[in-house]
């Protein structure tokens, strides 16, 4: 069974759109509340925190609906291509409003984009499972966030060069060089895949080698919705699954509150001006990048959770190691780098564990399940690290990050399902068959 890596690739425009918009949006978001808003870190923290409410509402929400929409563009691609137009549409009111210090209409657009922006990931992320087996998932989901990766890097790279110095910088066009990125990984997606067509190729693949589900198309019909698709499972894999999702809500409160406050926080701490703490994030999104095909090989060899387990136990090791750096030197570089390595290693593993656990007619459920989770913890480590930043100092960042870490690392100990077991060859020879 080899993966089909251009489909993926495909796919994948989808979540580089995604990973775009997000790192521009935690990176100049806080910079606009503080800056053009004059707005308390506290506060802001709860603003930035917006997005994880939206989030943690609409994402099971449009996960568990795709799973049911069937039209002749498929389940998932109608959700990106409504949300995709109507967050490019609002965010670039945005840039508008800070310029003008309008408040309440640069809330009014960030609300409205949030909305948009929260219909369709959950849809654009079960794309790579639907057309995926399951043993391959591990690979494919290395191709998707490489390409979230790349998403990252052309963000960073934005930054980099189009925010100027000083406070209150013109941030048009960042945000109109992120729009132009987000609609053309739309057209790609709309004109080069095909979702039904890919599904059904995965279904035959699935009956050809004997892992096809049993009752395929039958889907667990309760009020319950995810709660009752969880509770279908047999009690070891649904204690796994427990276990797992809080895994995913420690290791995201631990970097979500780096990546939120990490533009502020190198201003105060460091005093770096306009765009220039972007060099670390770039660094990380390198480590990050090059790392994704590596851990999808390796996870497939020695198993998810072990990979996931020594990216964990990394990344407690490198925001512990951050608290002693007071400059930005080449010994940041060097954490930051290590920091990527270790979120590939967890992202690589973590989604396709969940869905590992569920009916193929499940995906867009679990996967709601999976971000309910991981917004939940989103929504939460912005405010209570901005108030340990507000009230205790800029200094408790990377010790708050080490420490839910560290937790996510014992949770996951108790991680037992999960991992992929790929069939055997149908031949000898077909052992040394390689990807495309």
């Amino acid at each position: 069974m080899k993966l089909n890596t251009k489909r993926t690739i495909l796919i994948g425009f989808a979540f580089l759109a995604i990973s775009t918009f997000w790192q521009m949006y935690d990176n100049i978001i806080p910079l606009i509340l503080k800056y053009s808003f004059h707005i308390g870190d506290t506060l802001s923290g709860g603003i930035m925190a917006l997005d994880n409410i939206f989030a943690l509402i609409m994402l099971p929400l449009f996960g568990a609906w795709s799973d049911k929409v069937n039209t002749k563009r498929g389940k998932r691609t109608p959700f990106i291509l409504v949300g995709t137009i109507g967050a490019c549409v609002f965010m670039l009111l945005l840039p508008a409003a800070a310029n003008g210090q309008n408040l309440v209409l640069f809330v009014a657009a960030l609300l409205m984009t949030l909305l948009f922006m929260s219909t369709f990931r959950s849809p654009a992320v079960s794309l790579m499972p639907d057309v995926t087996p399951k043993p391959l998932r591990s690979k494919a989901n290395a191709i998707i966030n490489l390409m979230g990766a790349i998403g990252v890097v052309l963000s960073l790279v934005f930054i980099m060069f189009l925010v100027g110095d000083g406070e209150t910088p013109n941030y048009e066009p960042l945000f109109i060089a992120v729009a132009v990125v987000m609609i053309l990984a739309l057209l790609i997606l709309l004109f080069k895949v095909d979702e039904g067509k890919f599904t059904e190729e995965r279904l035959a693949l699935e009956r050809e080698w004997g892992i096809a589900e049993e009752e395929q198309e039958e889907e667990i019909e309760t009020s319950g919705g995810i709660r009752g698709a969880a509770s279908a499972l047999p009690a070891d894999v649904k204690k796994s699954l427990v276990f797992l999702l809080l895994s995913v809500a420690f290791w995201y409160m631990a970097y979500n509150s780096v990546t939120t406050a990490f533009s502020k926080y190198a201003t105060e701490m460091w005093g770096m001006e306009g765009g220039s703490f972007a060099g670390a994030l770039m660094v990380a999104s390198v480590g990050a990048l090059i790392s994704f095909l590596p851990v999808g090989m390796l996870s497939s060899r020695f198993g998810r959770k072990k990979v996931i387990l020594f990216g964990v136990a990394m990344l407690a090791c490198c925001f512990g190691s951050g608290f002693f750096f007071k400059e930005p030197n080449f010994g940041v570089n060097i954490i930051f780098f290590l920091v990527g390595m270790a979120w590939a290693s967890i992202n690589v593993n973590s989604y396709p564990m969940v869905v590992e656990m569920c009916k193929g007619s499940d995906i867009g459920k679990f996967t709601g399940m999976y971000y309910t989770f991981s917004m939940a913890a989103q929504v939460l480590t912005p405010v209570l690290s901005g108030f340990f930043l507000e009230h205790v100092g800029y200094w408790t960042l990377f010790p708050y990050a080490a420490f839910f870490a560290a937790v996510a690392f014992c949770t996951m100990l108790m991680v037992k399902h999960g991992d992929s077991r790929p069939e055997a060859p149908k031949s000898k020879l077909e052992a040394f068959d390689v990807e495309d």
